[in-house]
């Protein structure tokens, strides 16, 4: 995998992929459509934030690269890549438990906080992709 040039993409599947945390500078891509929803991406080195319609979905410090990011009413997977160790927080179902897996492994079961918000410490290493799974328990 490699980082997403165009910021934010569709992908075949109905996935989308976005995220360049090579940049040194801060660059965003507002009012992007992807089916029926309108995200805004910024991204950089120190961080890569996505929006849907004008609500919080994912935020890494510092940036990564997120491929076939595809999140459900039970589900949100993606693909994600950095230069180094990264904390994702996802935006899921407030005090909901989640069961997470990091490439292949479980990495235990978390409950999100009274506002959806969910922490994932993502251990990377450059240039290597790395699967993430978060499925309501």
């Amino acid at each position: 995998m490699a980082v997403i040039s165009e910021l934010i993409r569709s992908e075949a599947d109905g996935t989308i992929s976005f995220g360049d945390y090579t940049l040194t500078d801060k660059k965003k891509l507002d009012n992007y459509k992807h089916e029926g929803d309108l995200y805004k991406v910024k991204t950089f080195a120190d961080i890569t934030k996505l929006e849907r319609n004008g609500m919080f979905v994912y935020e890494s410090v510092p940036g990564t690269a997120v491929a076939n990011f595809n999140c459900t009413s039970e589900q949100v997977s993606f693909t994600v890549e950095g230069k180094e160790d990264a904390m994702v927080t996802l935006e899921l179902e407030p005090e909901t438990d989640y069961e997470i897996t990091v490439d292949g492994a479980s990495a235990g079961q978390m409950k999100t906080n009274v506002g959806g918000k969910l922490n994932i410490s993502v251990e990377l290493d450059p240039g290597v992709a790395v699967n993430v799974t978060v499925k309501r328990v």
